[in-house]
């Protein structure tokens, strides 16, 4: 069975929100999924899974720092042996704001995909034609829009949702094709 690993940070419950509808869609291709906070989330648990899906509400532009941490304290271990080379990976945020994303969304997207890049991970982006993506999607991943343009608390709206959900059932795909497959070696070794 395809493992799936959903850590996120939340301030107000809306990043958990974009983490179990994005659950949901891996659940609904035979994944099976855990979803921990970037608090609690081990590093045995993240070499364990054939897909890491990394979300943070979004704070003046950047992620949140509990997944910056996470980030710094397990990944960067990761990093050094090479362990999540191969794997594949996805992101997602919450954001309020200004602008119509939700200031700093799209950034804070790229942070996270570029650490996942340094990880070697096989990112899953998110197409144009998902369900959802007009309101609640970026070509780098969903993203919930939290509040109204005049910061009123909306909570993440059921287009964003829905978007999550199908980034989930995508990653989930790519990652029951991708198991047990030696792609670093296959990319690293000379043909003789």
């Amino acid at each position: 069975m395809t493992k799936i690993l959903i850590v996120y940070a939340t301030d107000t419950g809306n990043t958990k929100k974009m983490a179990e509808a994005i659950a949901e869609g891996a659940q609904g291709e035979g994944a099976q999924v855990d979803i921990r906070s970037a608090e609690e989330v081990t590093k045995e648990e993240v070499v364990a899974c054939n897909a890491l899906i990394v979300g943070s509400p979004v704070h003046m532009g950047s992620p949140d720092w509990r997944v910056k941490k996470f980030i710094d304290t397990i990944c960067s271990r990761l990093w050094m042996k090479d362990a999540l080379v191969g794997k594949v990976g996805g992101v997602f945020v919450c954001g309020g704001g200004f602008g119509s994303a939700g200031g700093g969304c799209e950034i804070t997207l790229l942070a996270l995909l570029n650490n996942l890049a340094e990880l070697g991970m096989i990112m899953i982006p998110l197409p144009k034609n998902t369900p959802g993506y007009r309101s609640g999607g970026l070509q780098w991943g969903p993203y919930g829009r939290s509040q109204g343009i005049n910061h009123e608390q909306l909570g993440v709206q059921p287009e964003a949702l829905e978007c999550a959900r199908h980034h989930g059932a995508h990653i989930a795909r790519a990652a029951e094709i991708l198991k047990g497959q030696p792609i670093f070696e296959q990319l690293t070794s000379k043909k003789t």
